[in-house]
């Protein structure tokens, strides 16, 4: 080629004489891209190999080993960035570096569209907000250098990036909010009284109750908090039956003795004894797809009671498996709250805490893009005999129960999939007697 053909060559800024290259500027660029696409590789391996290798779900873990996969192109774009900004030997350098910067502009748009979501400070938010401004400038730098020259096909090659994307957002949509949804829970949960038998030497009577648990769902849960309950019922009944008020003696149980739920006609003033109190399962057990949980239970009744009814009451609060993984070792450890080495943190002096039980752990979604885009969660539950509504919560708090995070704990019990289930039976006391031969 004659370089002093005005035909063939424009010279910007000197002649053939003078070679207008910028090294200083070339060699900033080129340590730019490199450590861009570098630190891209980095985020998208932290936030795609949790799921790859430890999702529940099929879809999670497809949507992990895209990360992962992506995480390879940009280490491969990080090595092409060389050749681009250097003597171009390979003809396609400047087109994997520009996939490279696509796919981070892409990561990084998701991960900030879901961090506007809650806007919660987390060390990761710097990381894919100045790699989402970094990406940006590469692509107008690649954009302007046309850097897809020297494909064929640039077309199809576009065509390619757009279906991997459309395909990516799809399998991340799917994996965070319909697949999770998709699986109904299903719990069975029965509590019935056996054979009493009366006591030889003592004048009681030992009453079984059996408690019985299975998950016949299709996803598996864990175990947030749970308490059987055993209660005696006192009442008054009418002197003439046939007179008995059936509005004003259920008025008189609901604001005297703290009983709305229960209407009777020829009875009033009911009230309710506690009897007996316990765990069933356990906070922080796993209950598996299938898995059936028993437990035998033996209570002690007077010979001679003053109550007419016997009634157990069972309740388990569990949360979703697949939703989130549970720090069970830490969430299993039951902390007391009057003791002293524990008092200062769960449960002050001047807020006048009763006797309880308290559970605390952390909680990780099971999709890493929520981790990595909001504050880390807690689970805490508290626990204590006779409670007659366990209290079970979700916050990023580090302890909860705190004033001003109700609505947090409502959005985030939702968010988990914790629920309650309950299940209770009565039986009369006069069964019991006749039935142990007392």
């Amino acid at each position: 080629m004659d370089l002093e053909d005005p035909a063939s060559v424009c010279w910007r800024g000197g002649d053939s004489r003078t070679w207008p290259e910028r090294a200083w500027r070339r060699r900033a660029i080129t340590v730019l891209m490199v450590a861009g696409l570098l630190a891209s590789m980095a985020l998208n391996a932290v936030v795609g190999w949790p799921d790859a290798s430890g999702a529940l779900t099929f879809a999670q873990r497809m949507s992990g080993v895209l990360f992962v996969l992506s995480g390879l192109v940009l280490g491969a774009a990080a090595i092409a960035a060389f050749d681009y900004q250097g003597r171009r030997q390979f003809r396609f350098s400047g087109a994997i570096v520009l996939l490279g910067v696509l796919i981070t502009l892409a990561t990084d748009s998701l991960l900030l569209f879901m961090w506007f979501e809650e806007m919660e400070y987390t060390h990761y938010a710097l990381v894919f907000m100045s790699l989402w401004c970094w990406s940006v400038w590469m692509l107008w730098l690649l954009v302007r250098g046309k850097a897809w020259q020297g494909v064929p096909g640039p077309k199809r090659f576009a065509a390619g990036v757009v279906a991997t994307a459309l395909l990516t957002g799809v399998s991340l949509a799917y994996s965070t909010m319909y697949q999770p949804a998709a699986a109904p829970m299903h719990f069975i949960l029965k509590a019935e009284f056996g054979k009493p038998r009366a006591d030889r030497t003592l004048p009681f009577i030992h009453v079984p109750v059996t408690l019985y648990m299975r998950n016949t769902g299709e996803i598996p849960v864990y175990i947030i908090n749970d308490i059987f309950t055993i209660r005696g019922r006192n009442a008054q009944y009418s002197d003439r039956p046939e007179r008995g008020d059936f509005v004003r003696e259920w008025k008189e149980s609901a604001e005297v003795w703290g009983d709305p739920g229960n209407a009777e006609r020829h009875v009033r003033k009911i009230r309710y004894t506690k009897l007996s109190s316990g765990h069933f399962y356990g906070p922080g057990s796993r209950l598996e797809t299938g898995q059936e949980y028993t437990l035998q239970h033996v209570f002690q009744l007077p010979k001679d009671p003053s109550y007419d009814t016997i009634s157990v009451d069972l309740q388990v609060s569990y949360m979703r498996k697949d939703r989130g993984k549970l720090d069970v070792e830490t969430f299993g450890t039951p902390h007391y709250s009057w003791s002293e080495g524990e008092g200062r943190y769960y449960c002050p002096p001047e807020r006048g805490c009763s006797p309880r039980l308290v559970y605390h752990g952390r909680l990780r979604h099971n999709n890493n893009l929520v981790n990595v885009t909001r504050k880390t969660r807690y689970v805490t539950a508290i626990w204590y005999p006779g409670d007659d509504d366990p209290i079970s919560s979700i916050s990023s708090f580090d302890y909860g129960l705190e004033s001003g995070f109700e609505r947090e704990e409502r959005r985030e019990l939702d968010r988990y999939g914790a629920t309650k289930v309950r299940a209770n039976s009565a039986v009369p006391v006069a069964e019991l007697l006749t039935s142990s031969g007392a």
